[in-house]
């Protein structure tokens, strides 16, 4: 998987790109709502800004506008072996307590909510590589009326075959970086002004 940061004036130079090349939309754009979960030492934060191995991100995500509403309790793991990500469907009275009490993880301990981050996403193949937009990011904080926004548009690539990947961005060139919504939620949040 590889990310890269584009302004949102070049968003609609990527997408004639894409449609150029045959690209095809696999589903219709949705709205994503994740409710991301820390221990009081912000732990996760930290090791993922740090590049540690082993950890996680824990979230409850849903699809605030879909028909289907599902709440689903997501852990994004990072290891030596890889990354990856178990996500099973919880019910509302689950996701109620979770939010109340917390949820308790083996190496962070209990995990309470900490910041709402809440996105448009849009959804691409081209060949064998698959394509999401994610636009009109906003962090909301846990406890308190404070939201930020995020001006840039991230862009994921995601291929079996490095070389379909790498031929694309490279046709593309943009800036390829390290992003996480949640590390650059918490930053603007609790890192700037907002303590």
């Amino acid at each position: 998987e590889e990310k890269l940061l584009i302004n949102h004036n070049q968003i609609f130079e990527f997408k004639e790109y894409l449609f150029k090349n045959n690209a095809k939309i696999l589903f219709p754009e949705r709205n994503i709502d994740s409710l991301y979960f820390d221990n009081f030492k912000g732990e996760m934060y930290k090791d993922s800004v740090e590049g540690i191995t082993p950890r996680k991100k824990i979230r409850i995500r849903q699809y605030p506008k879909n028909i289907n509403k599902g709440l689903y309790l997501e852990t994004k793991i990072s290891s030596i072996e890889g990354r990856f990500k178990k996500s099973d469907q919880i019910q509302s009275n689950k996701f109620i307590i979770f939010k109340e009490r917390g949820i308790f993880d083996p190496q962070y301990g209990i995990c309470k909510p900490v910041i709402h981050v809440n996105y448009q996403r849009q959804y691409f193949q081209l060949n064998d590589v698959r394509i999401v937009i994610d636009q009109h990011i906003k962090y909301k904080h846990f406890r308190k009326s404070i939201i930020e926004k995020d001006y840039s548009s991230i862009i994921e690539i995601k291929s079996n075959f490095n070389k379909n990947r790498d031929d694309l961005i490279n046709n593309f060139p943009f800036q390829r970086i390290r992003f996480s919504k949640y590390c650059n939620g918490y930053n603007k949040l609790y890192n700037q002004n907002h303590k």
